[in-house]
C-alpha cells in the first residue's frame, strides 16, 4: 500500500513540480549544504584568531542555533511541503512583504553565490593549470552546473549525492587519520592536549575574537536550509524531511566540532599557514596540513579535488535553489508568470535561464582579479542567508502560535519542533547579534571604514527596501494569528 504523500498547494492549474527526490538525495542534499569551503578553508583561519577553545564556542554556538533552525523549518516543510519554503510561510504566517522580501532575498543570494562558487572553481583550477584564464573555467563550470539543473530535479539530486559523499568521506578520513596521530597510534609522538595550552589557548582574543568568528562560522552552515526547498519536490516529504531534520545535530556534531576539534589539538593555533588558508592557495587548508603531517604527499592535490566538488556542489545547489524560488514567487504572484513555464523534465525553465544569466557575473573574476571579485561576492551574499534564517524564526514561531490558537492537535503534525518557543526565539536572538556584528571592526579603528560597512551590511538595506516598497504598493497587513489558513495543506 502507497504511503499517503503531504498535499500539494495548488493555485487552480498552475504547473506542478514533480517529486523526483528520493530519501537519499534528501539527505545528503542537507548534508552536504553544511560541509564546504567554511571547513576545509576558514575553519583554520578560525582556530588561529580566536584559539582552538574560541572556535569550538563560536561554532558550537552556531551549530545549535542552526540546529533550532532546521527543526523550526523541517516542522513547517513536512506540513506544507513547497519549493518556495520560508518565502510562502512568512506570507501566510506574518505579512505577504515579508514573503515578497525573503524570496526574493533568498534568490539572490543563491544567484550571488553561484558567482562566488563558479569564481572559486577557477582559483583552484589554477593549481593544476595555472596559464589557463579564468573566463574558460568559469564557461565550463556554468555550463556544467546549467546542464545538472535543465535535465530533471533527479538529476541535480543524484549530482548532489555524489558530491556530498566525497565530502563525507574526506571529513571521516580526516577525523580518523587525525584521531590515531593525537594519540599516537600512527607511530610519532602522541599530541593529546598540548597544543591547547599554547600562548593563550584555548581562548585567544577574549570574546571579541569568538564573536569575530560567528560569521565566518554561520557562513559555513548557509546552505542547511535546502532541505525546505527540496522538500516541495521530495517523494515523500512527511517521511523523508524529518529523517534529514533528525540527522542534523550529529552530522554538525561529527563534520564541524570533531573536525576543528583535531585540527585544534594537531596544529598550535599560532601556525601562520591556518591563517593564510584560502580558495587561491589549497596547499594552507588546515585539512591538507593535517594529511601532509600524516605522510600522504599527494595531500594537496587531493584536498584541491574535493574542495574543487565542494565549490561545484554549492553553485549546483544555487542554481536548484535559486530557480525553484523564482518559480514559487511566480505561483504566488510575487514575480512574472513566465517563470512559471516547466520543460519535459519539469523544470522552471525561464527561472533558470535568468539564474544563470546572474551568475555570469562569474566572468568579472577575470577583468578584475579573481581574489578581489570573489570576497566582495562572498561579503556580499553573506548578510541575505541570515535574513533568510531570521524569516524561518520568525514564520515557524508564528505558525506554531496560529496552529495552536485555532484549536488544533500538535499530535497531527507530521513532525514537531522540539523546545518550543526557545528555539526559534534562540534562534532569532543570535541571528541578530552576528548580523549587527558581522564587521563591529569597521567601526572601532581611529577611522569608520565606509567600504567595509558597505561591502559587509549592503544586503540589510536592500531586504528592507524591498520589503517596505512591497508593503507600501500592495497595501499589506500582518496576519492575524486567527486568520492563518491550514484547510489548504491539511488532509481534510
Amino acid at each position: 500500500m502507497a504511503t499517503p504523500q503531504a498535499p500539494r498547494h495548488t493555485t487552480g492549474t498552475a504547473p506542478q513540480l514533480k517529486r523526483g527526490l528520493q530519501a537519499r538525495h534528501l539527505t545528503m542534499i542537507s548534508l552536504g549544504g553544511s560541509i564546504g569551503t567554511g571547513l576545509f578553508l576558514a575553519s583554520g583561519a578560525s582556530i588561529h584568531d580566536a584559539g582552538p577553545g574560541g572556535a569550538l564556542v563560536a561554532y558550537l554556538a552556531i551549530s545549535i542555533m542552526v540546529y533550532f533552525l532546521m527543526t523550526s523549518l523541517g516542522e513547517m516543510a513536512t506540513f506544507m511541503p513547497v519549493a518556495g519554503s520560508f518565502s510562502t510561510y512568512a506570507t501566510k504566517f506574518v505579512d505577504p512583504s515579508l514573503g515578497f522580501a525573503l524570496g526574493w532575498n533568498y534568490w539572490y543570494n543563491w544567484a550571488i553565490t553561484i558567482a562566488v562558487e563558479i569564481s572559486a572553481g577557477a582559483l583552484i583550477m589554477k593549481f593544476w593549470f595555472p596559464s589557463v584564464p579564468s573566463l574558460v573555467w568559469s564557461a565550463l563550470f556554468l555550463l556544467l552546473m546549467f546542464a545538472l539543473n535543465y535535465m530533471s530535479v533527479k538529476a541535480y539530486g543524484e549530482a548532489e549525492y555524489w558530491f556530498a559523499l566525497i565530502k563525507v568521506v574526506t571529513v571521516i578520513v580526516f577525523i580518523v587519520l587525525g584521531l590515531l596521530m593525537i594519540f599516537g597510534i600512527m607511530g610519532g609522538e602522541a599530541v593529546g592536549f598540548k597544543n591547547f595550552t599554547v600562548g593563550d589557548a584555548p581562548f585567544n582574543g577574549g570574546f571579541m575574537a569568538i564573536l569575530g568568528i560567528f560569521m565566518v562560522a554561520g557562513f559555513s552552515f548557509q546552505g542547511t536550509e535546502l532541505v525546505g526547498i527540496a522538500a516541495g519536490e521530495s517523494e515523500n516529504p512527511r517521511q523523508n524531511v524529518p529523517k534529514a531534520i533528525r540527522q542534523i545535530f550529529w552530522r554538525i556534531l561529527l563534520f564541524y566540532i570533531l573536525a576543528i576539534l583535531v585540527i585544534g589539538l594537531l596544529i598550535p593555533y599560532t601556525t601562520e599557514n591556518l591563517v593564510n588558508g584560502n580558495i587561491e592557495d589549497v596547499a594552507m587548508s588546515p585539512f591538507t596540513l593535517v594529511f601532509q603531517k600524516a605522510g600522504l604527499a599527494f595531500a594537496a592535490s587531493a584536498m584541491n579535488a574535493v574542495i574543487l566538488t565542494s565549490v561545484l556542489s554549492a553553485g549546483n545547489s544555487g542554481m536548484y535553489a535559486s530557480t525553484r524560488m523564482l518559480f514559487e514567487l511566480a505561483k504566488d504572484g510575487k514575480a512574472p508568470k513566465w517563470f512559471m513555464k516547466l520543460n519535459r523534465g519539469g523544470v522552471p525553465i525561464n527561472a533558470l535561464l535568468v539564474t544563470t544569466v546572474i551568475g555570469m557575473a562569474a566572468f568579472l573574476a577575470s577583468l578584475f582579479g579573481d581574489g578581489t571579485v570573489y570576497i566582495w561576492l562572498l561579503n556580499a551574499s553573506g548578510m541575505s542567508g541570515f535574513i533568510a534564517w531570521l524569516g524561518i524564526a520568525v514564520s515557524h514561531y508564528r505558525f506554531r502560535k496560529a496552529y495552536q490558537l485555532q484549536g488544533r492537535n500538535l499530535s497531527a503534525l507530521p513532525y514537531r519542533a522540539k523546545w518550543f518557543p526557545f528555539g526559534p526565539i534562540f534562534a532569532f536572538i543570535v541571528c541578530c547579534i552576528v548580523i549587527i556584528g558581522q564587521n563591529y571592526t569597521a567601526f572601532t579603528g581611529s577611522e569608520i571604514d565606509w567600504n567595509g560597512i558597505l561591502v559587509s551590511y549592503i544586503g540589510l538595506p536592500l531586504f528592507l527596501l524591498t520589503w517596505l516598497i512591497y508593503k507600501w504598493v500592495k497595501k499589506t497587513k500582518v496576519v492575524r494569528l486567527e486568520d492563518c489558513e491550514f484547510r489548504e495543506w491539511n488532509n481534510d
